[in-house]
């Protein structure tokens, strides 16, 4: 099922690229995870993760764009008696709006495919299983694109589903990140 939705999301990039003047490029930069649970007992700390991956930035008009990414994330949280590590391929289309000096705002939502999830605890690591596959979010975010194709990129993921399989949590993902990228100019 994972590979059948990352291999739909590159043929509609692929297939919307074709149409509009499209940008390139790659992107990385440093996560600040954490869960959000309304019924925890047991309070979570922001667990430091990163992200890579790639971009697709289409020109709409001079000052609209869609910008649909495919990136490699780690999330989860950290608690007093270890890390929950939930590592996900993020699939966020952003709408954005492009200031003439370089910088952008932008919002969309983000579809995010678990790929796996552990629980470390000292030197032990076990994975965990009650974690859905799927999480659906809203990203909110600003960059700044120099002249040059490098860029800075601030932004909130706010998962919007609970991650887990479970009736008695409500777990949901929340993540700051701060990151660089690089479009390739045409």
């Amino acid at each position: 099922m994972k590979r059948i939705i990352i291999s739909a999301a590159l043929l509609l990039l692929i297939k919307v690229a074709s149409a509009q003047h499209v940008e390139y490029g790659i992107k990385g930069g440093v996560n600040f995870a954490n869960i959000k649970d309304e019924n925890a007992d047991n309070k979570a700390d922001a667990k430091t993760g990163f992200n890579l991956g790639g971009l697709a930035h289409i020109h709409l008009t001079r000052a609209f764009a869609v910008q649909p990414e495919i990136v490699y994330s780690t999330q989860g949280a950290e608690y007093n008696d270890g890390k929950l590590r939930l590592n996900y391929i993020n699939v966020p289309v952003l709408a954005q709006y492009m200031f003439a000096d370089g910088f952008r705002l932008q919002t969309g939502p983000q579809l995010g495919i678990l790929t796996t999830s552990s629980f470390k605890s000292g030197h032990t690591e076990t994975d965990v299983d009650n974690f859905s596959n799927a999480d659906f979010g809203w990203v909110f975010g600003a960059s700044y694109l120099s002249h040059s194709g490098l860029g800075v990129d601030a932004r909130y993921n706010m998962g919007l589903t609970d991650v887990t399989k479970s009736n008695t949590n409500d777990f949901k993902n929340r993540v700051w990140q701060l990151g660089l990228f690089y479009q390739f100019h045409h």
